[in-house]
């Protein structure tokens, strides 16, 4: 299991389970550089071959509702750590 330290001064992220699959709710407030990032972090998983593995919904002000399937979980948090939207993200046992 991960826990992660979102970056407050950029973004908000809630996580919630949804089934089997983990819904996160993100808003993005500072633009520059995190609509472009987000972007990015969804062309990945759109290009994975699995079709079923990050499902992106997009709203008006900078507001997300990304679905993920279970296995694909970690895959979606390190991605965001990648893009610097955590600040840190942790194993526990």
């Amino acid at each position: 299991m991960l826990i992660y330290k979102d970056n407050k001064d950029a973004i908000q992220i809630h996580e919630t389970k949804n089934g089997n699959d983990i819904e996160f709710h993100i808003h993005i407030f500072k633009e520059e550089p995190f609509v472009e990032r987000m972007k990015v972090v969804r062309e990945k998983f759109d290009e994975n071959p699995a079709l079923t593995d990050v499902f992106f919904y997009v709203y008006p002000n900078h507001e997300y509702r990304v679905i993920v399937r279970q296995d694909y979980y970690n895959d979606f948090v390190l991605e965001l750590m990648r893009h610097q939207f955590l600040l840190s993200v942790e194993w526990t046992a």
